[in-house]
């Protein structure tokens, strides 16, 4: 698909904020039509998020306070790349750290674009199977509930917008695709 006529082209970078999580940048672009236009982004290292499976046809979810809006948020297992760190592995560490589950099968669903307008974040989307429970190993900073619930529930709970976090939607949409026969994986052992 040719879409030169709609790209823009950097023509100055300046960085106005740097942590060591997140980086926020203030681009000028050169326009299609020519003019210069400013664009203000973060730059995120990635992250992966895993819809863990039980063999009873319940999901592992997670409930954890999220400060920004202020608000206790259901949401799947999740977590951002360390640096240097493949997407399996992430998913995988954070699966074990967050929820104490390890997993004997593993498959990539794909990958999804948070919010385009203002981030550079990625996520992974993993399925997990064949779960065996160990102990988590949080974060000191990490404070979060683990359950199971029913997939049909969980679905239910996505309409009616009891669930409202977005890697955790977009995931639901891979799972009733899997479960309808439409989405095809490719399972790996772990």
């Amino acid at each position: 698909m040719n879409d030169h006529h709609l790209r823009e082209t950097q023509i100055d970078s300046t960085t106005l904020h740097q942590s060591g999580f997140l980086t926020l940048k203030r681009d000028t672009v050169r326009l299609p039509n020519g003019q210069a236009a400013q664009r203000e982004f973060v730059v995120h290292p990635g992250a992966v998020v895993v819809l863990a499976l039980l063999d009873d046809g319940q999901i592992v979810l997670e409930r954890q306070f999220r400060y920004p809006v202020g608000r206790t948020m259901i949401e799947l297992p999740a977590g951002k790349l360390d640096a240097g760190e493949a997407p399996l592995a992430c998913g995988q560490r954070e699966l074990r750290e967050e929820t104490g589950y390890s997993a004997r099968e593993w498959a990539y669903a794909g990958l999804m674009h948070l919010a385009i307008g203002y981030s550079t974040e990625v996520i992974h989307i993993y399925f997990a199977r064949g779960l065996q429970q160990q102990q988590r190993q949080l974060d000191a900073e990490e404070f979060l509930d683990v359950y199971t619930q029913a997939i049909p529930a969980f679905l239910q709970d996505c309409d009616a917008q009891r669930i409202t976090d977005a890697k955790t939607l977009t995931c639901a949409y891979y799972l009733a695709r899997y479960q309808a026969g439409l989405l095809s994986l490719d399972w790996q052992s772990a």
